[in-house]
């Protein structure tokens, strides 16, 4: 099972806490050899969910919206960011150079594409950006690729 992942980055702790225990429970519902987790890696939800797929004995592929992502990521995230793009057995690229938003949508695209289902951080709201959270859903909705949103009740980003 090829499972994807998207959500929110920036949240608070306490909610990043309670997403995390949901993301472990969704992971667990597959057998560790069985499991294939896709993710762009960006902090939040996208590492959790990364870290918590090798844990579980799954194995990680990684998708590269961009050749400059990286940059554009907190520096304080580039270690985890380099240590799951090394443990990853794939990475898929969209062959754009520069990390904007296109860029990124693009990114979620090719993981949807590779998706048997798709889990979503998403509090429900409109994307703040395009290539946002509700963006990526309402991509794999046309896809048909189904989807599970995770969201802690009464939970805000912040």
């Amino acid at each position: 099972m090829r499972v994807g992942i998207t959500g929110h980055r920036g949240l608070p702790e306490e909610v990043g806490q309670r997403i995390r225990a949901a993301l472990r429970e969704e992971i667990e519902k597959y057998a560790p050899g069985e499991l294939v987790g896709l993710s762009c890696i960006a902090d939040g939800p996208d590492s959790w969910f990364a870290q918590l797929v090798l844990e579980h004995g799954g194995r990680l592929e990684v998708v590269v919206p961009a050749a400059q992502y990286r940059v554009g990521l907190p520096p304080w995230h580039h270690p985890v960011y380099d240590e799951l793009l090394d443990r990853a057995t794939t990475a898929h690229h969209t062959g754009r150079e520069t990390s904007d938003s296109q860029a990124h949508m693009a990114g979620s695209e090719v993981l949807v594409g590779l998706a048997d289902r798709l889990i979503a951080v998403w509090d429900g709201q409109p994307a703040r950006g395009y290539g946002g959270t509700a963006d990526v859903v309402a991509y794999a909705e046309r896809m048909g690729v189904p989807f599970d949103i995770i969201w802690p009740q009464g939970a805000t980003r912040g």
